[in-house]
C-alpha cells in the first residue's frame, strides 16, 4: 500500500454513539481515515455514489436492511468495496455467506480499539499484496494475512488462567481496583497483579489513575474499559 495513499473507510452503524466510537477507532489507525458515517442501508447506497470508499465497516443489523443483503446489492449493481462486518451474532451460517459478498473481517461486538485495530491493520497488509504470486505458498500466506490471530501471546511470565481471574475480578468492581485490591482477590502477589493489570491498560482494556490518599505515594486505581456495545454487569 501507498504511504501517501490512506484506505477509505465508510462506518455503517444504526447506534449513533458506536458510530461515532467506530469513526475514532478507524482514525487512530495509521493509514486509514473514516470518510464518513451513516445509520441506514438508504444512507450507505448514497454515500457510495458520492464519494470513493475502499472499506465499509458495516453493522449487520441496520434498521431498514441487513447487513448482508446490503452487501448483495452493492454487488448487484457494481460496488466492489471490501467489508469488515461488525456483528453481535455468532451465526456462523452468516459468516459464510459473508464470504461471498467480500466479507474480509468480522468483528464480534463488544469490541475493543486494539481488536478493530487488528483487523484493519490485516486489511491493509493484504490490500499491500500486489502482482503475480509464484506459487501456492505464496497464494496462501497473502490469504492468511486476513485471518483472525490465535490467542495473543502474553508476556513472560503471565498465564492465561490467572490473567482470566483478573480480568473478572477488574470487571466486576465497577468503582475500579488497586493491585492490592486485585491480589487479595484473586490470591496473588500484589507485584504479580501489577504486571497482569498493566497487561490490560497495554491491551486497551483498563486504564489507570492515581488515587491519593493522606499520607505517602498515590496508589493507582485501574478501571474496566468496555468495548463498544458491552453493557454494565
Amino acid at each position: 500500500m501507498s504511504t501517501d495513499k490512506q484506505i477509505r473507510v465508510l462506518v455503517v452503524e444504526d447506534d449513533p454513539v458506536a458510530a461515532d466510537a467506530h469513526v475514532m477507532y478507524v482514525n487512530r489507525v495509521p493509514g486509514f481515515v473514516a470518510v464518513g458515517k451513516v445509520h441506514t442501508g438508504a444512507e450507505a447506497r448514497r454515500a457510495l455514489d458520492r464519494t470513493p470508499v475502499d472499506l465499509l465497516l458495516l453493522d449487520l443489523h441496520l434498521p431498514d436492511v441487513h447487513g448482508l443483503q446490503l452487501a448483495r446489492s452493492l454487488r448487484a449493481s457494481g460496488h466492489h468495496t471490501d467489508v469488515i462486518a461488525v456483528t453481535s451474532a455468532r451465526d456462523l451460517t452468516v459468516v459464510r455467506e459473508g464470504v461471498a459478498l467480500g466479507v474480509v473481517q468480522y468483528v464480534l461486538k463488544p469490541f475493543t480499539f486494539a481488536t478493530l485495530r487488528d483487523r484493519l491493520v490485516r486489511y491493509a497488509e493484504f490490500r499491500g499484496t500486489a502482482g503475480e504470486a509464484s506459487g501456492q505458498d505464496e497464494v496462501d500466506r497473502a490469504l492468511a494475512t486476513l485471518r483472525a490471530p490465535g490467542p495473543a501471546a502474553l508476556p513472560k511470565g503471565l498465564s492465561a488462567p490467572t490473567l482470566q481471574r483478573v480480568t473478572v475480578a477488574l470487571r466486576d468492581a465497577g468503582e475500579g481496583m488497586t493491585a492490592a485490591g486485585v491480589a487479595e482477590a484473586v490470591g496473588i502477589s500484589r507485584i504479580t497483579a501489577r504486571r497482569y493489570l498493566e497487561h490490560l491498560v497495554d491491551a486497551g482494556r483498563a486504564e489507570r489513575s492515581p488515587q491519593y490518599g493522606t499520607v505517602g505515594r498515590p496508589e493507582l486505581r485501574y478501571r474496566w474499559v468496555r468495548g463498544v456495545g458491552e453493557r454494565g454487569r
